[in-house]
């Protein structure tokens, strides 16, 4: 049995499959992904592996075909023993019973894409349920930043940092609504990012909590959810980059 272990807040899943290869490629995606996992050979090693509390998932996924303990029996003792998401993984379809009995069902072979997919998913539904909306005592601006910018610059150069962040988020808007509409959630957890990183370092206070909250799911929240929690964020943005540009108004004329 192999465990490969990593440092975030991604589940932590436990790869069930007899075949060698199978495991090495998909512990190399999920690992390689960001995430804690565990594998076994088999239905009885995994069985083991959880009566020892040698690994606590939050997702299964496991082969439906393999000697031994494998199928309804195995998915029966394993909801026994965990309350984890279980998905089955096979090269054929499953039997009706089975499928009835797993949370959801890959047929082999599969891309990397359709396997991250399916635990972005899982990940995005076990978040907690995203709150949009703009506080209107929220702190849109570190003055403090500003200030030691002012100090260090001329106020042409600083504003057109300000100037430049509130130009990058239209863009960023932008691309966000193009890749909610394909479902694209890792780019728009990479867009997130980028935003939270452009205000974090001038202190756009406002800006920087909306790329946070993107960042951790808040679009796969509202897919998974059927919620239109996504176009309330998108507006969010718009008036986090209006109110940045206001305060940047009153601050450090033109």
């Amino acid at each position: 049995m192999l465990d490969f272990i990593t440092q975030n807040d991604l589940p932590t899943v436990l790869l069930i499959d007899d075949d060698l290869v199978t495991r090495e490629v998909m512990a190399t995606i999920l690992t390689m992904s960001g995430y804690s996992l565990h594998t076994a050979d088999g239905g009885s090693q995994a069985i083991e592996l959880l009566d020892s509390n040698g690994c606590l998932p939050a997702v299964i996924l496991m082969d439906a075909q393999m000697p031994g303990l494998s199928g309804l029996e195995l998915i029966e003792q394993l909801r026994a023993r965990s309350k984890a998401r279980l998905y089955v993984i096979s090269a054929s379809e499953p039997s009706p019973a089975v499928r009835t009995a797993a949370d959801g069902f890959i047929l082999k072979p599969f891309t990397p894409e359709t396997l991250t997919k399916l635990l972005e998913e899982h990940h995005a539904a076990s978040l907690p349920p995203t709150k949009p909306g703009l506080d209107p005592k929220e702190t849109i601006i570190n003055l403090e930043t500003m200030a030691q910018l002012r100090e260090m610059m001329p106020d042409a150069a600083v504003r057109q940092i300000y100037e430049a962040i509130i130009s990058d988020l239209g863009r960023r808007t932008s691309a966000l609504e193009a890749a909610i509409a394909k479902k694209e959630w890792t780019e728009t957890r990479r867009i997130g990012h980028a935003i939270k990183g452009g205000g974090s370092m001038a202190g756009a206070i406002q800006v920087a909590r909306i790329g946070e909250m993107i960042e951790s799911g808040a679009f796969e929240q509202a897919s998974v959810n059927q919620s239109d929690n996504s176009s309330i964020i998108l507006g969010d943005l718009r008036a986090a980059a209006n109110n940045l540009q206001r305060i940047l108004d009153a601050e450090i004329k033109a």
